[in-house]
């Protein structure tokens, strides 16, 4: 059991490196740090806008990450934030042309990236991967919120 919890930690901390490394790279030339990638590429899935507890729960962040990361894109001119009601507060996110242009950008490599990484899986593995990933994270998740079970 120690040999699978080992590999699974290793495999994720080993993982989360690289692609934090890569997505660093790519967005160098922005000025943004990696953890911009995961808000642009979301954003970039709504071009109506979103509020923030949608990007927050798409994203997986919280609200402190998320307003410290979208300040940033929103001084970078990349983010604009729409009134809705009157109100900036709860108005929403859209991405600007300069904005657009990023998140495409990530995008795209994200998806070289991601095809690069999985050359050598073959479309049932893949998907078999995919679902296993999906089921792991799903019970991660529950056992955050409700605890381990007692032995």
């Amino acid at each position: 059991m120690l040999d699978r919890f080992e590999r699974f930690s290793l495999a994720i901390s080993e993982i989360n490196r690289h692609w934090h490394k890569l997505a660093a790279e790519e967005l160098a030339p922005y000025g943004l740090k990696s953890a911009h990638a995961t808000y642009l590429t979301a954003m970039a899935r709504h071009p109506e806008g979103i509020a923030v507890p949608e990007l927050c729960e798409e994203c997986g962040k919280d609200k402190s990450d998320a307003s410290r990361m979208l300040a940033i894109l929103e001084e970078k001119g990349l983010i604009t934030k729409q009134a809705t009601g009157g109100s900036r507060y709860r108005g929403l996110l859209l991405l600007t042309a300069q904005g657009q242009q990023a998140a495409a950008h990530v995008c795209r490599r994200a998806g070289a990236a991601v095809e690069a990484a999985g050359r050598d899986l073959r479309p049932e593995e893949r998907d078999l991967f995919y679902r296993a990933l999906d089921s792991i994270t799903a019970n991660l998740r529950r056992l955050s919120k409700e605890g381990i079970p007692q032995e």
